[in-house]
């Protein structure tokens, strides 16, 4: 995948983030069918705002949670900027709304009836 340099961040670290037309249903489909990075985009959704990579109470390493985070990014699942020294993460909605309409509102939906199936959050 390609990505397109975003916008030089604060103390001018960037991270690489996909163009809204390189986006691809795959690499968002495949971003989502990991549980945890389902879990890190029903927190940002039901939050709406940016959330610091330390909100997430994560069950795995920080390696892990970078990595996972690097996936939903590189995907274009969520956008990534630097404020000061904390990583903040907000959900791309409104680009994946406007490629894929429903799709994201339909996983969410379908994520929480899960969670409630399975006795989890």
């Amino acid at each position: 995948m390609t990505t397109t340099p975003t916008a030089v961040a604060a103390g001018g670290r960037d991270l690489p983030h996909p163009a809204r037309e390189e986006i691809r249903l795959e690499d968002v489909l495949h971003a989502l069918s990991d549980p945890l990075r389902l879990r890190i985009v029903r927190e940002l959704a039901a939050d709406g705002g940016a959330l610091s990579c330390s909100h997430f109470d994560l069950p795995v390493t920080k390696s892990t949670t970078t990595h996972h985070f690097r996936v939903l990014r590189e995907s274009g699942v969520i956008r990534q900027v630097y404020r000061g020294t904390t990583k903040r993460n907000a959900l791309r909605r409104e680009e994946l709304d406007g490629l894929f309409p429903g799709l994201l509102d339909c996983l969410l939906a379908a994520a929480g009836r899960q969670a409630v199936r399975l006795g989890g959050s």
